[in-house]
């Protein structure tokens, strides 16, 4: 015997384009007048942060002194800031920029760490300008040749008592002339003594040895030496280079160059 099948009830199904049709006479029908959980616009308190996360009055209240400012501004942007000095609004105000992206003028900007007590520092001199280029000398697109050589004895006594050397060119011009620069090395020299905060010993200054000359001439076009010419000239003949010196392999070399028409007329001195 057939038993009768009654259609079986389809499942809801959970997808939200699954159209289906409201039976509004049931009990269970959604009473569209309700209130939900859903967002009211009416009855919701909406809470507006502004765009700028610091604001002057904050920075203030918790950063009452410039030094302190420069550390926060650091601590939160990597930047460093010069504003000790500065009109308060103004100082408060670029830190507030800086703070919020926003860009600043470079005489705003330092060079020094904040945390840094320059009082706890010891004093650098400043470098010397390097002197001059000789207004003697032929202009450098006349360089025939140039040698480099990093074992010239160091021009400060104390250096050179313990062997240092200094790093020194020679160029060669077409005209004769022979010139040289010592370019370095630079290097720093603490002088004196004193006792910091802490109780311990440390420099009252430290100094610049800079051994840079510029370039200068060492013979002349004529062939005559200067002073210093004569003594870097014997100098670089005590080196060897086989059976000659570094000064004539190296420094006063002569280059030759082929003119064809001199090999069938040597005579000719305007070619």
């Amino acid at each position: 015997m057939n038993k009768k099948t009654t259609p079986s009830k389809t499942p809801e199904s959970d997808s939200i384009w699954d159209s289906t049709t409201l039976d509004l006479s049931s009990n269970d029908n959604i009473d569209l007048d309700r209130k939900t959980d859903s967002f009211n616009p009416a009855k919701t308190k909406i809470i507006q942060i502004s765009e700028q996360e610091y604001d002057i009055d904050g920075l203030m209240t918790d950063f009452p002194t410039a030094k302190e400012l420069e550390r926060f501004v650091y601590d939160e942007t990597g930047v460093v800031l010069n504003l000790k000095g500065r009109a308060n609004k103004l100082k408060y105000q670029i830190a507030m920029d800086v703070l919020n992206g926003a860009a600043v003028e470079d005489k705003f900007l330092g060079s020094e760490n904040p945390y840094i007590d320059k009082m706890d520092l010891v004093p650098v001199d400043p470098l010397k300008a390097i002197p001059k280029r000789d207004l003697d000398l032929p202009p450098e697109s006349e360089i025939q040749n140039s040698f480099y050589t990093p074992f010239v004895p160091h021009p400060d006594s104390d250096l050179r008592a313990r062997g240092k050397k200094a790093m020194c060119m020679f160029r060669k011009y077409k005209t004769g002339e022979i010139s040289y620069e010592i370019l370095g090395p630079l290097s720093k020299q603490p002088h004196g003594n004193k006792i910091d905060k802490f109780g311990r010993n440390r420099p009252e200054v430290i100094k610049w040895i800079d051994p840079r000359t510029g370039e200068q001439t060492v013979m002349r076009s004529d062939g005559t030496l200067t002073p210093i010419g004569r003594r870097l000239r014997s100098m670089m003949q005590s080196l060897k280079v086989n059976k000659s010196n570094q000064w004539d392999v190296w420094v006063d070399r002569e280059f030759g160059s082929l003119n064809r028409d001199a090999i069938g007329n040597p005579w000719n001195l305007d070619k």
